[in-house]
């Protein structure tokens, strides 16, 4: 799917749930009043988009958008009802997969109101490339802005500090890694923190090269 495909709009029925492959990465985005787009979840391979715990169809809240292009598995809401009836484990699963995504939004509402938009940036970058395991992100300071709820001239600023430390380089419409130990020492704990619940609630979430650090 390519990048901005949006998934779900608030209120559409969930009729199909999505699941990010490789480095395929979605979003769960707020619209504010003021227009602009929060970020308050980040979905990647570990996960799924769409009906995770509930019962049958359910309206969506958020807008679900794809944030890096990729290949996206896909399943009916009644197919996927129909598996966790047959197979307890599969209910079993998806109710940690929603519990980990609890915790994820719950270090984020506390990590909006504590840490400092250059810590948020540093942590959200962190937190893709280790989902995908490549250090080229496809994003444009604008679409970052948007996810952080900064403007673009901060937000310029704020990638432009990240990059006289050397922990990144910023091209045209990518954002390049160059050291993910750097970029960790300037963001928060919030990302060690929901990588570490993950971990121990869904086992192999992330690559063991990076788990195992």
């Amino acid at each position: 799917m390519p990048v901005e495909r949006t998934l779900y709009h608030p209120g559409d029925q969930v009729e199909t749930v999505y699941f990010p492959c490789g480095a395929s990465l979605a979003s769960f985005m707020i619209l504010m009043e003021s227009g602009k787009f929060v970020e308050t979840a980040l979905i990647g391979r570990e996960g799924a988009v769409g009906g995770i715990v509930s019962q049958g169809r359910l309206p969506a809240y958020a807008h679900s958008v794809v944030q890096a292009a990729g290949d996206f598995l896909f399943l009916s809401s009644a197919t996927l009802e129909e598996l966790k009836d047959q197979a307890p484990g599969i209910r079993y699963l998806f109710a940690r997969y929603s519990d980990c995504v609890v915790a994820q939004i719950l270090q984020a509402a506390a990590c909006n109101a504590a840490h400092s938009v250059e810590q948020r940036a540093a942590k959200w970058l962190l937190s893709v490339v280790e989902r995908t395991e490549d250090d080229v992100i496809p994003l444009t300071q604008e679409q970052m802005a948007s996810m952080l709820g900064v403007g673009r001239s901060y937000m310029s600023r704020v990638l432009h500090a990240l990059k006289s430390t050397g922990a990144l380089d910023i091209g045209r419409r990518t954002l390049r890694v160059r050291d993910r130990d750097l970029l960790k020492a300037l963001g928060c704990e919030c990302n060690a923190a929901v990588r570490a619940h993950f971990e121990e609630v869904l086992r192999g979430v992330y690559p063991t090269e990076v788990a195992g650090e």
